[in-house]
């Protein structure tokens, strides 16, 4: 995987968005071990952020924490700007989102817009102010943290389930606008994986429709993303990586 192929003195850096918990701080430990340093976006929780800052820096790598809020584009470019006028990363992972689960007949129009405008708001606000810096680079990777919700529908989630399969479309139509100036864009679409967004899950309902009868770990996810901003997938864009234990396929 990166580790095999990243010069352990590189300075390429990684923005990682959502990247203080679960999912998102396992990404940011796992980069930083493959050599990168880390622009690590956080929306509230600065002690967890200091918390994965002070590990990245144990690994020997830097780490720039950038408090903003992804659905927020003004936040958004106010923070990144300055920034991209002195370094222009070598992957973005957008991983910022968030559930407010609720039969659609009953769903407030705030919980729609909220879990829209993180995920698929979010990817626009973060990843627009970054692909022209990145055209000029000619090279970068981004890699879009989906979901199987995104693939499949789920009952109780069609706000999250919208905002993740619009995230596809815009992995695989970003993916042919920005090939030809090596830049390849790629998705992951973790299954049912152990954090605090699926805590509240019914075990007993779900694990018999996992093929390998378990749950995943935010680590599982980790080393998918840690592959795509590798040597290894060098030929690999448009595409969405399944971690869900066969639960789609």
């Amino acid at each position: 995987m990166a580790s095999q192929n990243q010069n352990n003195n590189s300075k390429d850096i990684i923005l990682v968005t959502g990247g203080s918990r679960g999912i998102g701080a396992a990404i940011c430990k796992r980069l930083a071990r493959d050599g990168f340093d880390i622009w690590l976006n956080f929306h509230s929780n600065i002690e967890k952020a200091e918390k994965v800052k002070k590990e990245i820096e144990d690994l020997g790598r830097q780490c720039e924490l950038l408090q903003f809020d992804c659905s927020n584009f003004d936040e958004s470019k106010n923070i990144l700007e300055p920034l991209l006028e002195k370094s222009v990363p070598y992957g973005v992972v957008h991983n910022a989102g968030i559930t407010r689960d609720g039969i659609f007949a009953m769903m407030p129009k705030h919980e729609w817009q909220q879990v829209i405008e993180t995920s698929l708001g979010g990817f626009y606000n973060v990843i627009q102010p970054i692909i022209t810096p990145m055209l000029r680079a000619r090279k970068g990777r981004i890699v879009i943290i989906s979901s199987v919700s995104g693939q499949t529908g789920q009952a109780g989630q069609v706000n999250y389930s919208a905002a993740k399969a619009g995230l596809i479309g815009a992995v695989k139509a970003l993916a042919k606008e920005v090939a030809k100036r090596n830049i390849l864009v790629n998705g992951v679409a973790p299954g049912l994986i152990e954090t605090d967004m699926t805590k509240n899950v019914p075990l007993e309902h779900v694990l018999p429709l996992i093929p390998l009868g378990k749950q995943g770990n935010a680590d599982d996810v980790a080393g998918a993303v840690s592959f795509l901003m590798g040597e290894d997938s060098k030929y690999i864009t448009g595409q969405i990586i399944n971690v869900n234990g066969g639960l789609y396929m």
